[in-house]
C-alpha cells in the first residue's frame, strides 16, 4: 500500500490533478474532451507556479545565504523547505495511508452532513500526513499519529466549509471552490483578529489601501512589479560588503530585481490557467447538484490555494514581508529558525486572510506578521520532533532533502508554523489523553456546529424555492 500511495504522490501535482480533472469532468456529465482540456489547463497551470516560484528559489536562495554569511546570521534551526516536509510526511506508515483514511472522513462527514466539500487537492494532503508523522515520532505512536492526521482533517473541511462563501465572494471565478488545506485555514484567526483591531481602534479604521489604492497612491512604484524589482535589488545590494563591491556587482544586482519583478508579474498570469480549467467543472457541478439534490445546501470543490495566490495584495504583502521576516527572525529573543528555503512558500498564509481583511494591503501584512512571528517560535518549539522524523526518514530513504546538517536541528515554514499544526502537536504529545480530549471536543464541536448551519440553509433553500413556485402558480 506504502509504494502504490508513493507512486501516486510521486506523479506530482501537474500530473495528478489533470487525471482527477478529466474522471471529475466525466462523471459528473461533461464530455471527454472538455474534461481533458480542463484537467490539462489546471496541470498546465501547475507546471507554470512551479517554474515561476523556482525562479524564485533559484535567484533568492543564494542572495540570501550570501547575506546569511555576511552577517553571521546562522541560527540553531536549518531551514529545510517543504520538498523536506512533504518528504517526511509521505515516507512514514502515517503518509503511506493518509489519502484513503482522509477520503473515507471526508465521505462520512458528506453523508453526515458535517460538510459540504469535496477536497479533491490530493497533493496537499502530505498536510495531514505531516502533523501526523511527526506526533507519530514523538509520541512513538502509529496511533496517536493517525489520530492527529484525522483531528487535523476534521477540522480543516469546518474550515474550509466557514470560508467557503467569503472566499467566492471575494476572488472571481471561484464560484463552488473551497479551500481545504490546513496551512492557509489556520491563520484565519490572524486575519479576523488583525481586521477587528484595526476597525476598532479611531484613525486606523479608515486606512483602506488596496492593491488598486497603491497604484493610485504611487504610480508605478505601488505596482506588484515594481515592488519585486526594487525588493530584489535591495536584497542585492545587502549581499555586497562595500559600495566598490555594490558598483561592481551592479548586473547581478539588476539581474537579481528584474527576477524577482518577473515572479511578480508571472504568477497572475498563470493562475489564469487554474481559473479556465476549474470554471467548466465547477459549472457543471452546481448544475448537478441543483438537478439532483432538490435544496441541496451546493458542495463545494476543495481545491489547492495556488489558484489565486495571484492576488495583488497576496504579491505585496508576500513581497514586502521577505525582508521584514529575516529581520525578526535574526532579532526576536527565543527564536531559533532562520527562513531562507521556506521563503518561497510564503505567498500561501493570505489565501484564506485576503477575503477578511477585504484586500486591504495594510491589513494584510500585518496579519501576515502577527502570523510570521507567531510562526517563527512555533517552527522552533516543533523543530526536535521534526528532526526526529526527518532522520528516520533519511536513514531509510536515502532522500537528500531530509538531510540535515550536523550541529542543526530541522524545520520548516510550510505547516510548522500554523498555528492549527502546533495546537495539534501539543495537545497529542505534550497534554495526552487531555490533550486528546480537547481535540476531540472541538473537532466534534465544530462538525456538529457545521452541520446546524448546513441544515439550516437546506431549510431556507427548500422554504425560498416552495415560495417562488407558488407565487409562479
Amino acid at each position: 500500500m506504502e509504494e502504490v500511495f508513493k507512486y501516486i504522490i510521486g506523479l506530482g501535482a501537474a500530473v495528478m490533478m489533470p487525471v482527477i480533472f478529466t474522471v471529475l469532468g466525466l462523471c459528473i456529465g461533461i464530455r471527454f474532451g472538455d474534461a481533458l482540456k480542463s484537467g490539462l489547463k489546471v496541470g498546465v497551470g501547475f507546471v507554470g507556479l512551479s517554474i515561476v516560484t523556482a525562479l524564485l528559489t533559484s535567484a533568492l536562495g543564494p542572495a540570501l545565504n550570501k547575506v546569511v554569511e555576511i552577517y553571521d546570521l546562522q541560527l540553531k534551526v536549518f531551514d529545510m523547505g517543504w520538498p523536506a516536509a512533504a518528504s517526511v510526511a509521505y515516507n512514514t506508515a502515517v503518509g503511506a495511508f493518509v489519502i484513503p483514511v482522509c477520503l473515507g472522513v471526508n465521505l462520512l462527514m458528506l453523508f453526515t452532513k458535517t460538510t459540504r466539500t469535496v477536497n479533491i487537492d490530493l497533493w496537499n494532503y502530505w498536510h495531514f500526513a505531516f502533523i501526523g508523522a511527526v506526533v507519530y515520532f514523538a509520541s512513538d505512536s502509529l496511533v496517536w499519529g493517525f489520530f492527529a492526521a484525522i483531528v487535523c482533517y476534521v477540522i480543516t473541511l469546518v474550515i474550509a466549509d466557514m470560508t467557503a462563501r467569503k472566499f467566492q465572494n471575494f476572488y472571481e471565478g471561484m464560484d463552488g471552490i473551497s479551500i481545504p488545506q490546513p496551512f492557509c485555514a489556520g491563520f484565519v484567526p490572524f486575519a479576523i483578529g488583525v481586521n477587528w483591531l484595526f476597525d476598532k481602534i479611531p484613525g486606523a479604521n479608515k486606512v483602506d489601501v488596496d492593491a488598486e489604492g497603491l497604484k493610485k497612491k504611487f504610480g508605478v512604484l505601488g505596482e506588484p512589479l515594481m515592488l519585486g524589482v526594487i525588493v530584489g535589488v535591495g536584497i542585492g545590494c545587502l549581499t555586497c560588503e562595500s559600495w566598490k563591491e555594490i558598483v561592481d556587482n551592479i548586473p547581478y544586482i539588476l539581474g537579481l530585481g528584474i527576477k524577482m519583478g518577473a515572479v511578480m508579474e508571472l504568477i497572475p498570469r498563470v493562475t489564469v490557467l487554474f481559473i479556465e480549467g476549474l470554471k467548466p467543472i465547477s459549472e457543471a457541478t452546481r448544475s448537478l447538484i441543483s438537478r439532483r439534490f432538490k435544496g441541496a445546501d451546493g458542495l463545494n470543490i476543495g481545491m489547492s490555494p495556488a489558484l489565486v495566490i495571484g492576488h495583488p495584495a497576496t504579491l505585496v504583502a508576500s513581497i514586502l514581508l521577505i525582508p521584514v521576516t529575516l529581520l525578526f527572525a535574526v532579532v526576536l529573543p527565543g527564536n531559533q529558525f532562520l527562513p531562507l528555503a521556506s521563503l518561497a512558500g510564503m505567498f500561501y498564509l493570505f489565501p484564506l486572510m485576503l477575503p477578511y481583511t477585504k484586500g486591504n494591503v495594510v491589513k494584510t501584512f500585518v496579519a501576515g506578521l502577527v502570523a510570521i512571528v507567531v510562526g517563527l517560535y512555533m517552527v522552533t518549539n516543533m523543530a526536535p520532533a521534526f528532526t526526529i522524523a526527518a532522520a528516520d526518514v533519511f536513514s531509510a530513504t536515502g532522500d537528500a532533502a531530509v538531510a540535515i546538517p550536523a550541529g542543526f536541528d530541522g524545520g520548516s515554514l510550510d505547516f510548522a508554523s500554523s498555528p492549527l499544526s502546533w495546537i495539534i502537536y501539543q495537545c497529542s504529545c505534550n497534554l495526552k489523553w487531555i490533550g486528546a480530549g480537547l481535540l476531540v471536543a472541538v473537532a466534534l464541536g465544530m462538525a456538529v456546529f457545521n452541520r446546524i448551519l448546513i441544515v439550516r440553509n437546506q431549510k431556507a433553500m427548500i422554504a425560498s424555492g416552495s415560495d417562488r413556485l407558488q407565487k409562479t402558480e
